[in-house]
């Protein structure tokens, strides 16, 4: 996701600085909430799961939408969910890893597991709602020109694509220079929803009456199970509730809840409410968004609608982008290519390979469903999903790190997941009309994800039973140590224990150990980030090795010429250009052995087959790197 102004993970303080961050957080946080005006309500009343736009009806809907934006939104993540940050960092993948703490008292080896699952999947459905959401949300904004003519039906489609393609295309440049437009053409979005909005109730301010629940209550009591199952619609309202809390390290509590409270919540519900006016007073309104509009405004309309759909859709990818560098950091996908795109702002990165299939996803959605009703359909499932799993978290976090009553956290959670669930049961409808895209993805990912986890740690036993320990091989060396060569050689291993096989190669095949034999470890943290001065360890062996420990958390980038800087800082003196970097290789073999079933072992193989190298990934100078190669079998 963007940074803000503000370091990651602290406060702004000034008021004056609480406002810009605000600012900020309004482009990049509340782009996907804030597009929803253009399809929520109109899906209500002309949608797959339409209902007759009754007084009663259009009342009772428009209660709903505003219960759910206070109830969900405003109380469940302003004011509970955000609440649970890893050193200032928020989303599924950081609640995930402050569940994966071990506190006494807390839960089982086998429910934390189970917890890690969730959140995983959770993760997997955020990448669905990353592709959903640009196709919907500039499908629905490309739309409005069919409510000024047919003329332009054949083009909507084409014209949508044309806008999607540019989008991802411009994401290798970064988001730097656009993202000092983001806040402010979205405070123009939102205040053109308040003030079209404002137009409509003032022409007819009964519509105001809808805030009071028993409308909400009156509207299931009367429509029954088709009441329920709308609410797989109702849902649109909310959509973007999880960027709330994958942002939050990036632009802190105040300035997010501030952003919410004094403009989005308030323009979001004028907007609702106007088009719940205009729908009283002309319940044959096909499009009651772009309807608010008088007609000279139409195109200017249109066009902004599309900016600010271009806008939500760069939230949502940025956080896809973000989200796997989490991931990689973690341990639960592959190395992958990481472009910083700004020298300033550490968040904003580009990933190629993850961008060019989420442009293949997005435009195969469009060409498949065509129109943003039948989108729709696929909308929702990813969101609900997510947001039951991130309350679920989040309650265990409040028992086992806030030390919170269970008399007082469960039934609050259990009002949060009622409400989820509620949500999720009527969208389970949808699976057959596209919610199954989704599920599909996120099922696809959580495997892929729990596929390279469990398959590293099997690659680790298997290296580790044929491994030698480093205090073992130093005694083997006995009264005939190995020839010394001058130089320096950094082993790089994933285990501080045991000798790199590319070490016991080297001893093999050349017979010599350097005068300066490092043994590198890279480790990744539970938390966000480490301090420069906590980075790096050094600690001395018998005949000179130097083991050291380069530590990092999950947003944070190895890179070996910071790790060599940190180690010249600490006392250990060499000349890079003198310094072989020395990797092992593993060529994996797919076997019956016990440990992994035989079609994931042969995924794991392909994924490491794709992986990037270490030597790109840490960005050690390619001609100082020296690699020996071994067979393991899984």
């Amino acid at each position: 996701m963007h940074s803000s102004p503000s370091p990651t993970g602290s406060e702004p303080d000034s008021p004056r600085s609480i406002a810009l961050t605000a600012l900020g957080a309004l482009g990049v946080v509340y782009g996907d909430i804030g597009t929803s005006p253009l399809y929520a309500l109109r899906e209500c009343f002309h949608g797959p799961h339409a209902i007759e736009p009754s007084a009663a009806n259009v009342l009772g809907v428009l209660s709903l939408f505003f219960w759910a934006l206070i109830i969900v939104i405003s109380m469940k993540y302003l004011a509970f969910v955000m609440r649970a940050d890893n050193r200032g960092e928020g989303g599924m993948l950081a609640l995930m890893a402050l569940v994966m703490h071990r506190t006494p008292g807390g839960t089982p080896d086998r429910k934390r597991r189970v917890l890690v699952w969730m959140a995983l999947f959770g993760a997997g459905l955020i990448y669905g709602d990353g592709v959903i959401t640009p196709a919907v949300s500039v499908l629905s904004a490309t739309e409005g020109l069919n409510v000024a003519t047919h003329v332009f039906e054949p083009y909507v489609v084409p014209l949508t694509l044309v806008i999607l393609i540019g989008l991802f295309l411009v994401q290798s440049r970064g988001t730097a220079g656009i993202g000092k437009i983001f806040g402010p053409m979205m405070l123009l979005w939102f205040g053109t929803l308040a003030v079209l909005g404002a137009r409509s109730i003032l022409a007819y301010p009964d519509v105001l009456r809808a805030v009071w629940p028993g409308h909400a209550v009156e509207f299931f009591l009367h429509n029954g199970v088709h009441g329920f199952l709308l609410l797989a619609v109702v849902i649109l309202v909310i959509t973007g509730g999880e960027a709330l809390y994958a942002d939050m390290g990036h632009f802190g509590r105040r300035p997010i809840r501030l952003a919410w409270f004094a403009v989005a919540l308030p323009s979001l519900l004028l907007n609702y409410f106007g088009q719940g006016a205009l729908l009283l007073r002309d319940p044959t309104a096909e499009n009651p968004f772009y309807q608010l509009a008088p007609q000279p405004l139409l195109y200017p309309l249109v066009a902004l609608a599309t900016l600010a759909a271009s806008i939500a859709s760069q939230a949502l990818i940025s956080g896809a982008f973000s989200l796997t560098r989490q991931a990689i950091q973690l341990g639960y996908s592959p190395r992958m290519e990481v472009v910083h795109t700004s020298e300033q702002e550490e968040g904003q990165i580009y990933l190629p390979g993850l961008n060019l299939a989420m442009l293949v996803g997005v435009v195969l959605l469009v060409l498949t469903f065509r129109s943003s009703s039948a989108l729709a359909a696929a909308y929702g499932m990813a969101t609900t999903a997510a947001m039951s799993i991130t309350t679920v978290l989040a309650y265990v976090v409040a028992r086992e790190r806030w030390k919170m009553s269970r008399a007082v956290v469960l039934p609050v959670s259990a009002v949060f997941l009622a409400i989820d669930l509620s949500f999720l049961g009527a969208n389970v409808v949808k699976v057959p009309d596209g919610g199954w895209f989704p599920l599909t993805l996120g099922l696809i990912i959580f495997t892929l994800m729990t596929t390279w986890k469990r398959g590293r740690e099997l690659l680790a036993e298997r290296m580790r039973a044929a491994a030698l320990t480093i205090e073992a091989l130093l005694e083997s060396f006995g009264d005939h140590p190995p020839t010394r060569v001058p130089g320096t050689a950094v082993f790089m291993t994933g285990n501080s224990e045991i000798a790199p096989s590319a070490l016991l190669h080297n001893l093999k095949h050349n017979k010599v150990l350097h005068e300066q034999t490092v043994l590198l470890t890279i480790q990744t943290l539970d938390v966000p980030h480490v301090p420069a001065s906590e980075r790096v360890e050094i600690e001395s062996l018998d005949l000179g090795l130097k083991r050291v420990y380069a530590r990092y958390g999950f947003m944070d980038d190895p890179s070996v010429p910071d790790i060599l800087k940190r180690m010249r800082e600490a006392g250990l003196q060499f000349n890079l250009m003198g310094t072989s970097f020395f990797l092992g290789r593993e060529t994996l073999i797919v076997t019956k052995k016990p440990g992994m079933a035989r079609w994931r072992e042969a995924i794991f193989v392909w994924m490491s087959h794709n992986a990037r190298s270490a030597t790109a990934f840490f960005r050690i100078p390619p001609n100082r790197v020296v690699e020996m190669g071994t067979q393991v079998e899984l």
